[in-house]
């Protein structure tokens, strides 16, 4: 699943590349997306099936601190892209005549420029806090990943800021996004059902539906994971060693 993963997106990423017809505002964010699903993918599962051939759940504390990075920071990149994609169909759908000159080659590096800063000042933010807290050895967390709630919780030393700066960063990059695309789409499903065309209609809702199920699926693993993490512990156990 890993390979198909990897040249999944991979094929994406050189088909638009490759062909000039694809080079739309659009693909560009889809290229990126891609790119994006490769690295946070990479940054987890190899390490998993590593641990599981060798049977050795260790991990040193600095691949951990280096793990919550990547995580955070290819998750976070990848939130705002979506974002970044839903603005695009919004644009699109709702105002078309405006499309080729409000999403212009400058504006979507942009967006991609700025989602690319917010993420990693956030993955940076979360991993120099964490590298100020104190751990015992022989500590476990009940993922195969280096997950940041978890991690929290087994440190020895106060994470009281670290808890208030989890809930306020993940209130304000998660939530704000999260509403943009909610309001993106409620103006593209208001707008679409105001077309007379049946054609039209049926086109607007094809090309937004592969988004919206990418969407759900992002949204739904990460709420699945951190809801997961708190009412529940699963049998697989990370240890890292100090």
């Amino acid at each position: 699943m890993y390979l198909v993963t990897v040249l999944g997106n991979l094929f994406i990423f050189l088909a638009v590349i490759s062909d000039s017809h694809l080079h739309t505002p659009m693909y560009f964010f889809l290229t990126n997306l891609s790119f994006t699903d490769i690295c946070i993918s990479t940054t987890t599962i190899p390490k998993m099936l590593l641990k599981i051939q060798a049977q050795n759940q260790g991990i040193i504390y600095i691949g951990l601190l280096t793990q919550i990075g990547c995580v955070l920071g290819f998750g976070g990149f990848e939130n705002f892209l979506l974002t970044a994609m839903a603005y695009n169909r919004y644009v699109a759908i709702c105002h078309p005549l405006r499309y080729t000159v409000t999403m212009n080659p400058r504006l979507c590096a942009l967006l991609i420029l700025l989602s690319l800063f917010l993420s990693t000042v956030v993955a940076l933010l979360h991993s120099l806090m964490v590298l100020q807290l104190s751990f015992c050895k022989d500590l476990e967390t009940p993922h195969f990943f280096c997950e940041l709630a978890q991690v929290l919780k087994l440190a020895c030393s106060d994470t009281l800021i670290n808890n208030i700066l989890v809930y306020f960063v993940g209130g304000l990059f998660g939530g704000i996004p999260l509403s943009g695309i909610i309001f993106s789409y409620t103006q593209i499903v208001s707008s679409v059902l105001r077309m007379l065309s049946a054609g039209r209609k049926l086109k607007a809702f094809s090309t937004c539906g592969s988004y919206l199920s990418v969407v759900s699926w992002f949204y739904g693993t990460v709420f699945g994971v951190y809801f997961s993490s708190v009412v529940t512990e699963s049998s697989g156990r990370l240890q890292w060693l100090q």
